[in-house]
């Protein structure tokens, strides 16, 4: 096995040490799963996700600029609004009525930071809650931010916002057809967030990174902004990146994450936005395409959901919509997501592994009645992802 792993690895230093990636070749033995050692499936996760470019010499100066870019972002969306707000309490007489939180004009600086604290608080309830079985995203991160953290800086940041802001989470929960509210048994969740031991000074824990990634691309793109679920889907690419065995990467995790998950949103957002659901692009579409593939591949079992009434939004809303993030221990979405991200045919993927799930659990659920059958779907019962995903592949084969 040791001697296979070596070849792979072998396999994939060949194609990246071209000057140009040949991007066919790539994708093949990406799709079996890629190799965590030296980096691999980090630089591979970039190159599929369309952050970088195939030609090599490109790399450095691309990495460079969208760095930059990042940190732009953190100065205008982060830095200077939790500046306005240290300087409120400082120097009342320099606040005109323009900047003044009572100001009801609509336009105001003010307005929109109170309208922001409402996403903030959706987000921070979430990305506290991320993958509570593994203790990575409690702990500190080795490189935190030191445009915020610096100890000079009396401003607001965002843990101190979410800490400070009187509003009512309750008010903001934004939930779609039980996107987390379905949650599975593997996710046991703390009863509260005092459970959660604040680090000291000057350190910062890696779900506020993830914070700081969602706040900033809910900023960014206010007409989708942030919808429960976003956090499953940036969760496993940071974790990718902040766990890289290559210190330089490892370094930029924020905003490597932060390009690639809006690159991924890009191809996936759609399955977010309510207005689309019915649409060709839109969730309910891609659900409905589960089921037709189930009948073509096994109609028996197809039938007997029918017969069953259980629609596939019961299920397969959640299994879509966060890549499957919810149903495995981080792990093995991370080698679903190997599979995912070389399909070139963008996650037509997905509806056969989802397809494999349901003809791997056939037997139990011809015999199970509705409420067995529920139990099976929003509790998944295999663990092996490669026997999924080896089934996944068959179907693919045999069309």
């Amino acid at each position: 096995a040791r001697g296979f792993a070596s070849l792979r690895i072998a396999d994939f230093q060949e194609v990246l040490g071209e000057p140009t990636v040949a991007l066919t070749k790539l994708r093949e033995l990406c799709f079996s799963g890629i190799p965590f050692d030296g980096g691999l499936r980090c630089l591979c996760w970039k190159i599929l996700l369309n952050y970088l470019p195939l030609e090599k010499a490109l790399w450095s100066s691309l990495l460079k600029k969208q760095r930059d870019l990042y940190s732009q972002f953190l100065k205008e969306m982060i830095i200077q609004p939790g500046i306005a707000k240290a300087n409120l309490g400082v120097s009342r007489e320099d606040v005109t009525l323009e900047d003044h939180p009572l100001n009801p004009n609509p336009d105001s600086r003010w307005n929109t930071y109170f309208k922001d604290n409402e996403v903030l608080l959706q987000i921070d309830k979430d990305v506290r809650r991320l993958y509570p079985d593994m203790a990575f995203f409690q702990r500190p991160t080795d490189y935190p931010c030191l445009l915020i953290l610096d100890p000079q800086n009396e401003f607001e940041t965002l843990r101190r916002r979410v800490e400070q802001t009187t509003l009512k989470s309750q008010t903001v929960a934004r939930n779609r057809s039980g996107v987390t509210n379905v949650s599975s048994p593997l996710k046991s969740t703390p009863s509260s967030l005092s459970e959660y031991e604040v680090l000291p000074n000057g350190c910062e824990a890696h779900w506020e990174v993830v914070e700081r990634i969602l706040f900033i691309y809910a900023k960014l793109n206010p007409g989708i902004a942030y919808v429960q679920g976003m956090n499953e889907i940036v969760g496993p690419l940071y974790y990718t990146f902040a766990t890289d065995p290559n210190s330089e990467w490892k370094e930029h995790a924020e905003a490597d994450t932060f390009f690639c998950f809006t690159n991924l949103m890009a191809e996936i957002r759609d399955n977010f936005i309510k207005s689309l659901d019915d649409s060709q692009c839109g969730i309910t579409y891609k659900m409905e395409k589960v089921y037709s593939t189930l009948k073509e591949k096994d109609v028996e079992l197809y039938l007997k959901l029918q017969e069953q009434n259980i629609k596939p939004q019961f299920f397969a809303f959640r299994w879509l919509t966060l890549l499957l993030s919810q149903e495995f221990l981080l792990p093995d979405v991370i080698r679903i997501w190997d599979s995912l991200f070389a399909d070139d045919k963008r996650f037509d993927f997905l509806l056969l592994v989802c397809c494999a799930m349901l003809t791997l659990i056939r037997d139990q659920l011809l015999e199970g009645d509705f409420t067995l059958n529920m139990r099976l779907l929003q509790d998944y019962p295999i663990s092996d992802v490669h026997l999924i995903l080896k089934k996944a592949k068959e179907l693919q084969d045999s069309k």
